[in-house]
């Protein structure tokens, strides 16, 4: 393989020497076609012997290497290419194209993405599709901006955009027009957490569904622990309750009033009924009933654990990405989008 020869953290590459104001080469996915489902928020980077991240599952190292070293001259868009055999031989579903955007990472941007990266936190690189500016920003709220898209209404409008999708706690691509320039988005947020309170096959099912999904898990059965942690969510963190003594209110009475993370409840419709009264005497609104998820899970007819677990997180996933969930073959969107 051409290009750099250590492979190295994508955080290590980003944070360069210490000390160091080199910009680093950095290449993103502008547009693609074709290789089936794609995670977002795919990054690559280059500086000197060294690179990092990944974009397509390596497919289009070779490519990506060559763009990123040139990027540090002039940003420029490239094509790549990958036939059926190299792409399913890399673990992609098929073959396919890409609009890749390769573009300068200024020191200052580059380290606080590191920064970000290395500690699990939100972070998000937002630039014109011509690679000539670029604003990085970190932060649990996505409230430390570094760099500049070169006018403050652009700026403004970036932050303004990917706390939105902050809000959604997915990471997620976006290219979109803001302030009348169109613009490109990564958005990283960290691994979703789950927390299940209460024990039996249903939490078991959950547990090996956060293990397929690559969540976070976690387990409770005491009131006071299962609300200390809902009270400390972050957007990406996911409560599931099954156990139905009255007093697990306060962990969701918690959530409500910290107004992050999902708060889905199990339960048959007379147990939802009456949780739902007590948290109207309580104080919670009618509007407030809708940040719980109750009976928690998608109308997907399941019958056993593990279908119920399914359709739990299929919730969770579709709230996430801000969808209204329907048959793939009922829609005429892109596959994977």
């Amino acid at each position: 393989m051409s290009g750099p020869t250590s492979r190295s953290p994508l955080s290590e590459v980003l944070a360069g020497t210490p000390g160091s104001d080199e910009a680093v080469g950095v290449v993103r996915v502008l547009e693609r076609h074709g290789f089936g489902t794609v995670e977002p928020g795919q990054l690559f980077a280059a500086r000197g012997e060294h690179r990092g991240g990944d974009l397509l599952r390596g497919a289009v190292d070779d490519r990506a290497v060559e763009l990123a070293l040139a990027a540090l001259t002039a940003p420029t868009l490239g094509e790549a290419h990958v036939p059926e055999d190299d792409a399913v031989a890399a673990g992609l579903a098929c073959a396919g194209g890409a609009t890749l955007l390769a573009h300068a990472l200024a020191a200052d941007p580059a380290r606080a993405l590191a920064a970000a990266f290395a500690a699990g936190a939100p972070a998000a690189l937002v630039s014109p599709v011509d690679g000539t500016r670029a604003l990085a920003v970190t932060g649990p709220a996505l409230d430390e901006a570094h760099g500049s898209l070169g006018s403050e209404a652009l700026d403004d409008a970036a932050l303004e955009h990917v706390r939105g999708l902050l809000r959604r706690g997915a990471t997620a691509t976006d290219r979109t027009e803001l302030a009348g320039t169109d613009v490109l988005v990564d958005l990283w947020v960290p691994v979703p957490s789950l927390l299940v309170a209460g024990a039996g096959a249903i939490a078991a099912a959950l547990e090996a569904q956060a293990v397929v999904l690559g969540w976070g898990y976690g387990q409770v059965a005491g009131v006071e622990e299962t609300t200390a942690a809902v009270a400390a969510f972050t957007e990406a963190d996911v409560l599931v309750l099954l156990d139905h003594d009255p007093a697990f209110d306060a962990a969701l009475l918690a959530g409500l009033r910290h107004g992050r993370g999902f708060l889905g409840a199990l339960g048959s419709r007379r147990t939802q009924a009456a949780r739902r009264e007590r948290l109207l005497a309580a104080g919670v609104t009618e509007a407030g009933l809708a940040g719980v998820r109750g009976p928690v899970g998608l109308d997907l007819g399941a019958r056993t654990p593990a279908e119920t677990a399914v359709s739990i997180v299929a919730e969770v996933i579709a709230s996430r990405s801000g969808r209204d969930p329907a048959a793939l073959s009922a829609g005429r969107g892109q596959i994977g989008a």
